[in-house]
Protein backbone atom coordinates (compact mmCIF):
# COMPACT_ATOMS: atom_id res chain seq x y z
CA UNK A 1 0.00 0.00 0.00
CA UNK A 2 1.09 3.58 -1.19
CA UNK A 3 1.26 6.15 1.99
CA UNK A 4 2.11 9.52 1.71
CA UNK A 5 4.79 11.60 3.21
CA UNK A 6 4.50 15.07 4.46
CA UNK A 7 7.77 16.91 4.00
CA UNK A 8 8.54 19.85 6.44
CA UNK A 9 8.17 22.51 3.67
CA UNK A 10 4.79 20.71 2.67
CA UNK A 11 3.46 21.06 5.97
CA UNK A 12 4.41 24.70 6.12
CA UNK A 13 3.04 25.67 2.78
CA UNK A 14 0.11 23.79 3.90
CA UNK A 15 -0.52 25.04 7.02
CA UNK A 16 -0.16 28.45 5.57
CA UNK A 17 -2.83 27.67 2.59
CA UNK A 18 -5.10 26.19 5.07
CA UNK A 19 -5.46 29.59 7.03
CA UNK A 20 -5.91 32.01 4.27
CA UNK A 21 -8.59 29.76 2.43
CA UNK A 22 -10.12 27.13 4.92
CA UNK A 23 -11.78 25.97 2.37
CA UNK A 24 -9.12 24.45 0.60
CA UNK A 25 -8.90 21.79 3.47
CA UNK A 26 -11.79 19.71 1.75
CA UNK A 27 -10.08 19.96 -1.60
CA UNK A 28 -6.42 19.05 -0.47
CA UNK A 29 -8.01 16.18 1.41
CA UNK A 30 -9.43 14.72 -1.53
CA UNK A 31 -6.54 15.42 -3.74
CA UNK A 32 -4.12 13.48 -1.48
CA UNK A 33 -6.75 10.36 -1.48
CA UNK A 34 -6.88 10.35 -5.51
CA UNK A 35 -2.97 10.63 -5.07
CA UNK A 36 -2.64 7.94 -2.71
CA UNK A 37 -5.36 5.70 -4.86
CA UNK A 38 -3.89 6.78 -8.74
CA UNK A 39 -1.58 9.12 -8.99
CA UNK A 40 -2.12 9.16 -12.17
CA UNK A 41 -6.07 9.69 -11.88
CA UNK A 42 -6.74 12.20 -14.91
CA UNK A 43 -8.66 14.97 -12.74
CA UNK A 44 -5.02 15.13 -10.85
CA UNK A 45 -3.17 16.10 -14.26
CA UNK A 46 0.12 14.60 -12.71
CA UNK A 47 3.26 15.63 -15.18
CA UNK A 48 6.85 15.57 -14.61
CA UNK A 49 8.82 18.41 -14.09
CA UNK A 50 11.94 19.75 -15.34
CA UNK A 51 14.93 22.35 -14.61
CA UNK A 52 15.42 22.80 -11.11
CA UNK A 53 12.86 20.39 -10.29
CA UNK A 54 13.78 18.07 -12.34
CA UNK A 55 13.25 14.67 -10.90
CA UNK A 56 9.87 15.68 -9.21
CA UNK A 57 5.86 15.49 -10.25
CA UNK A 58 3.30 18.15 -10.03
CA UNK A 59 -0.11 17.76 -9.71
CA UNK A 60 -3.27 20.08 -9.29
CA UNK A 61 -6.24 21.08 -6.31
CA UNK A 62 -7.81 23.27 -8.55
CA UNK A 63 -7.06 25.92 -10.80
CA UNK A 64 -4.86 27.85 -8.97
CA UNK A 65 -3.30 25.20 -6.64
CA UNK A 66 -0.75 22.84 -7.41
CA UNK A 67 0.78 19.49 -5.15
CA UNK A 68 4.59 19.29 -5.85
CA UNK A 69 6.09 15.39 -4.72
CA UNK A 70 8.37 12.69 -5.64
CA UNK A 71 7.98 8.92 -6.07
CA UNK A 72 10.63 7.23 -3.36
CA UNK A 73 12.11 4.00 -4.23
CA UNK A 74 9.36 1.54 -2.38
CA UNK A 75 6.28 3.25 -3.71
CA UNK A 76 5.26 5.89 -1.13
CA UNK A 77 5.24 9.40 -2.04
CA UNK A 78 6.88 12.29 -0.50
CA UNK A 79 5.14 15.43 -0.44
CA UNK A 80 7.22 18.19 -1.02
CA UNK A 81 5.33 21.90 -1.42
CA UNK A 82 1.82 22.87 -2.15
CA UNK A 83 0.20 26.27 -3.44
CA UNK A 84 0.00 28.49 -6.08
CA UNK A 85 2.02 27.79 -9.77
CA UNK A 86 3.64 30.93 -8.75
CA UNK A 87 4.51 29.79 -5.03
CA UNK A 88 5.81 26.43 -6.18
CA UNK A 89 7.67 26.67 -9.43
Amino acid sequence: MRSLIWGSSFKRAYRRLIRSDPAMKSKVAETLKKLVDNPFHPLLRTHKLSGRLKGLWACVVEYDCRVIFQFLDDGDILLIDIGSHDEVY
